[in-house]
């Protein structure tokens, strides 16, 4: 998913106490995975209040996952794509607790069970029969599979409960549309000449819009602010990434955030912010927002199709579902949004 993240140095963690247990929760991936198991993190922080929660992820993430109030360190990670790292570079005593929230194993159980946790939560795997665990649901939403890890545990916690707390700063640009083409990988980016269209409609409709760049989608920003008839200042982001912190808040005033189904549709659910959401070749009901009046989700499947992956969500080339979401169908959900 494409990464908004702190350009400079990331927020102070917290310093660590000699005789504080350590909580290592491995989630080696991008922003929306990180913000999908904030219910974790807060159930994790709520029944262990007197250790240190350390997150495995990649240091990208160490200012987005501080500001949630939820960890107190990352552990820096590095791998290839969604793969889970070969090592982790921890130091000092096991620790007290490990929480494998990478995915099913075997080798993210194994990359913590090298570090001799006192106990270890993950799911079930036939390759690693010393791990106790529920059996994991291809069919789960996956804020839902997490929470229903920890509670099989005995580790109460609720997929609702995703919020996080909106920046003190002042949105750049309150009120507006924020409309993000990136994302990741091509199957799961709307073409950029129909943002341009809904981005035209949007004025004409008296909309204020801007468009938001991850590091690396410059080029595709200013081409949708250029082609829907926005100036060059209205694009955030692109040769950088957008610091978390003004991020955030762009997000938390903005009007409706136009998204497909990357990390900037994760942050606008936790932030409670109108969305529309392009989903593609995943379905909606494995990674979508909440059911909620403020979220719209457009998902173009047909009969016949398998109802949760039909398509590749690493393709190079935009999915079929994402091609037949309309322009018309997407301005009259943007307009549609209200706080």
């Amino acid at each position: 998913m494409s990464l908004h993240t702190p350009a400079g140095p990331a927020p102070t963690e917290h310093a660590f106490a000699a005789s504080r247990a350590r909580v290592l929760v491995l989630r080696a991936l991008g922003l929306g995975d990180l913000l999908t198991v904030v219910p974790c993190l807060r159930a994790l922080r709520r029944s262990m209040p007197d250790c240190d929660i350390v997150l495995a992820a990649p240091g990208r993430l160490a200012g987005v996952a501080v500001a949630t109030g939820l960890v107190d360190r990352v552990l820096p990670t590095t791998a290839p794509g969604r793969g889970v790292p070969t090592e982790l570079s921890w130091e000092g005593p096991p620790p007290e607790l490990a929480v494998d929230l990478h995915g099913n194993g075997p080798p993210s159980h194994r990359l913590l069970q090298q570090l001799r946790p006192r106990r270890l939560l993950a799911y079930r795997h036939a390759q690693t029969p010393d791990v106790p665990g529920p059996e994991w649901r291809e069919d789960e939403h996956e804020r839902e599979r997490w929470c229903r890890l920890l509670r099989w545990y005995g580790i109460e916690a609720d997929p609702a409960d995703l919020s996080i707390a909106a920046p003190p700063c002042a949105s750049p640009a309150p009120g507006a549309v924020v409309v993000h083409p990136g994302a990741d990988a091509g199957s799961r980016r709307w073409p950029p000449e129909r943002f341009a269209a809904v981005v035209r409609a949007l004025r004409r409709a008296g909309a204020d819009v801007v468009v938001t760049a991850g590091a690396g989608e410059g080029v595709l920003a200013r081409r949708v602010a250029r082609d829907g008839g926005l100036p060059p200042g209205a694009v955030v982001g692109g040769s950088c990434d957008v610091p978390f912190q003004e991020l955030c808040a762009l997000v938390a005033g903005a009007r409706c955030v136009l998204v497909g189904d990357t990390g900037l549709a994760h942050l606008a659910t936790a932030l409670g912010t109108p969305s529309v959401v392009l989903f593609g070749p995943v379905a909606p009901s494995l990674w979508g927002p909440p059911p909620h009046a403020k979220h719209r989700v457009l998902w173009c499947p047909r009969a016949g199709e398998d109802p949760l992956r039909p398509g590749d969500a690493h393709a190079s080339a935009p999915d079929a579902r994402l091609l037949r979401i309309t322009v018309g169908q997407v301005v009259e959900a943007v307009l549609g949004r209200r706080p």
